[in-house]
């Protein structure tokens, strides 16, 4: 069995080849030991400053993006997130993150990191398995996202797309 620091150095380099996330299931399988000695592992990376990022889907390293990032702010039940996320990857977008506002911690950010169908699709899954609560049920299904996108035309397909659909939150004007 190899020592915690070579065991480190090997999370780290698989994670710098990686095109997609690596679970810490699969990390754990690898060398020989359990789930929770991989995810302290990744914790003490991480504390020392290792850009890892946690989505549903395993590990991944935060790489620099020429992209451009905006928040949206969105509205919806529970029964229409894939319909939502579905609808920002396709016009363009990318779904880092996903932001609420809790009365106790303030800011409460859950990682998502959605680039195609199918990881909206796991992701939807995932929670229906796990039958979570998803973030946006704290706040009455007021949220927002970070999404990543190519050009200024893409972000206003993607806001024009959520807006007919009812999802992106606007000011709601009464005359």
């Amino acid at each position: 069995m190899i020592d915690g620091e070579k065991r480190k150095a090997d999370i780290l380099a698989a994670l710098q080849q990686a095109e997609k996330p690596i679970s810490a299931t699969s990390f754990a399988k690898k060398f020989g030991v359990s789930r929770q000695i991989v995810v302290g592992d990744v914790a003490l990376l991480r504390a020392s400053g290792e850009r890892i990022i946690a989505t549903a889907r395993g590990y991944l390293l935060e790489r620099e993006s020429e992209k451009l990032i905006s928040k949206l702010a969105v509205q919806h039940t529970p029964e229409q997130t894939a319909e939502e996320l579905h609808t920002i990857i396709e016009h363009g977008g990318e779904v880092i993150d996903v932001v609420v506002e809790h009365p106790l911690y303030g800011e409460l950010v859950g990682g998502l990191h959605l680039v195609t169908a199918q990881d909206v699709d796991t992701f939807v899954k995932e929670a229906e398995h796990l039958n979570v609560t998803l973030l946006s049920e704290l706040t009455a299904g007021i949220h927002l996202h970070t999404i990543a996108y190519e050009s200024l035309a893409d972000l206003t397909k993607i806001k024009q797309a959520l807006s007919e659909k009812g999802i992106l939150y606007e000011e709601k004007h009464h005359s």
